[in-house]
């Protein structure tokens, strides 16, 4: 039972109040920064966006800098967000012991599964953390999984959906799960409850990138 509806997600806000304007006072904004900011830049964009009142403020800094964290949140009145690229208990140990944030967003493909996750939102809990999972990776096999841990954690608050995967989901997984006004109903099948079909998951073969270089002096230009 997971809420994922009426939430904006947004990187930059070019004018003031244009998104705030565009969705109205009932969507939740929520600021999504990808670990690129120093602190004092951090604390300024924060203090700059608290107006609209955002939901939350997602890694401001890099999240193995349990004391740059730190130091935005004792100066944001934004709820500060990090967990996403944390792996395992041990990854998560120095931000929930220092209460460097006041929501942590582990992911059940990144940080050990089901069980990890719920190691990590149970030791949150007893630091008043919330936890929020991540959930990028997909909306069939790892989205269940996360329902699943989400609705055994007394500090659950939402979780993601993410809707680029919708389509491709659903014809890899006949049953995925879906958002019925924002939230998802647990599913009732043995397992985590979803049908995979096989045959789908072979046809639908992986794209190939191009290998990437680094840059050259020559590419810089004369």
């Amino acid at each position: 039972m997971c809420r994922g509806a009426d939430i904006a997600e947004m990187v930059i806000l070019p004018r003031r109040n244009c998104y705030r304007d565009a969705v109205g006072a009932d969507v939740d904004l929520l600021l999504e920064i990808h670990r690129r900011l120093a602190p004092m830049h951090a604390i300024d964009l924060a203090a700059a966006l608290a107006e609209f009142e955002p939901y939350w403020f997602e890694e401001p800094c890099q999240s193995e800098n349990v004391e740059a964290l730190a130091e935005v949140r004792r100066a944001s009145r934004i709820p500060v967000v990090t967990g996403e690229t944390l792996l395992t208990r041990a990854g998560f140990r120095p931000i929930l012991r220092a209460r460097a944030v006041d929501i942590i967003n582990p992911d059940v493909s990144n940080c050990g599964g089901i069980l990890e996750l719920m190691y990590i939102s149970a030791v949150a809990e007893s630091e008043a953390i919330a936890v929020s999972p991540h959930n990028y990776n997909s909306t069939t096999l790892a989205l269940s999984a996360t329902v699943h841990a989400s609705a055994c954690m007394p500090n659950f608050i939402i979780t993601e959906y993410f809707l680029p995967f919708e389509e491709l989901g659903r014809r890899l997984c006949p049953n995925a799960l879906k958002p019925v006004d924002g939230y998802i109903a647990l599913p009732e099948g043995p397992g985590l409850g979803l049908d995979v079909d096989e045959k789908a998951v072979r046809a639908a073969k992986g794209k190939q990138f191009p290998a990437r270089a680094f840059r050259s002096l020559e590419d810089e230009g004369p």
